[in-house]
């Protein structure tokens, strides 16, 4: 199967994205015209996963400016500044979305103060397509280098959803899977749940099957019981941020990582160099909260007393010493060893 998460509309001067709500029941595209709308589908999970935020926010910066109707280089440089703060503040816990908005701003100033606002817009755009297309050759080389870690026959338990939907191509922690079982290596899978939001059984489950990689589903709270009955070799997940003491990923990935660490399993990471914000340590992060009817209810039907106080953080921080490898594109990196992020 090959499919983008995200893209371009030349024709509607829009982003394309595929709703991820919508699956497993059905694949469907929508068309974003608006920054409070990117921000909506960013909050809202229509697009998710570190390195397709990237991709959103460059892109967000690049639909501002082609939405905009400035014709002085000046106003329009101040409003799509503007928009790049909204964009930053949809998500705070991923760096990938800020990352993918300063990167474009980064080449807005360097164009200099003598372009035009058409001149603008082009290199806002070229720079979003560029990050784009950045994006889907890194986790390839990524893929290809973390699997040299998985050996035929492996079974792999994972998190969430670290594949093409959470980049814009081939996948981070899945992309290890697809470039192992690519090489002829007879990989399959174990995949939680991932509650409140489901994107394991939602997501990787459904793009395991898609790509007929051998995939089986359990509850979060199996893990630890598969892990002990020796179902499980290596655990990979992939990252919304690094810092230089911990992994932030989605909420449930620190209790994978002590199981691992418990019952003598590797425990991998996958996050492309644009994960890694060494300036900053755990301590640092805002951690986001999403909202209590995630837990309360599922759709339309009621879960818990309506009333009942509820604690929703969307990711975890996981101390590196509980990781066993980190893979990127630029090599495996075992903590306390770090890249250059320079």
């Amino acid at each position: 199967m090959s499919l983008r998460t995200i893209w371009w509309s030349s024709e509607n001067r829009a982003i394309g994205m595929i709703d991820q709500t919508l699956l497993p029941e059905r694949l469907e595209d929508i068309l974003v015209s608006s920054v409070g709308d990117l921000c909506e589908a960013i909050q809202s999970l229509r697009v998710r996963g570190a390195p397709a935020l990237g991709a959103a926010g460059a892109y967000g910066v690049a639909l501002a400016a082609a939405r905009s109707a400035a014709t002085d280089p000046a106003a329009l440089l101040e409003e799509v500044e503007e928009a790049a703060g909204v964009i930053r503040a949809a998500r705070p816990t991923a760096v990938n979305l800020s990352w993918g908005v300063d990167r474009v701003m980064r080449a807005l100033d360097e164009i200099g103060d003598s372009a035009d606002a058409d001149e603008i817009r082009a290199a806002a755009l070229a720079e979003a397509e560029l990050i784009a297309e950045e994006d889907v050759a890194i986790n390839r080389a990524l893929g290809d280098v973390g699997a040299s870690l998985l050996a035929d026959g492996d079974v792999v338990l994972t998190h969430c959803n670290a594949g093409r939907l959470a980049c814009v191509s081939w996948g981070t922690a899945l992309g290890v899977i697809r470039s192992a079982a690519a090489q002829g290596k007879r990989i399959s899978v174990y995949s939680c749940e991932t509650r409140p939001l489901f994107q394991g059984s939602r997501l990787t489950a459904w793009e395991l099957t898609e790509d007929n990689i051998p995939v089986t589903l359990i509850c979060d709270n199996m893990a630890g019981m598969a892990m002990r009955q020796g179902k499980i070799d290596k655990v990979i997940v992939g990252a919304d941020r690094i810092t230089r003491d911990a992994v932030f990923n989605k909420i449930g990935t620190y209790s994978l990582a002590v199981l691992a660490k418990a019952h003598g399993i590797p425990f991998y990471v996958a996050a492309p160099i644009s994960t890694f914000d060494l300036a900053h340590s755990e301590k640092d992060v805002e951690i986001e909260e999403r909202d209590a009817d995630e837990i309360r209810r599922l759709g339309n039907k009621q879960l818990a007393p309506a009333e009942v106080k509820v604690y929703n953080p969307a990711f975890d921080a996981t101390p590196l010493d509980l990781v066993t490898a980190i893979i990127t594109e630029r090599g495996i990196y075992r903590p306390p060893e770090m890249p250059s992020v320079e």
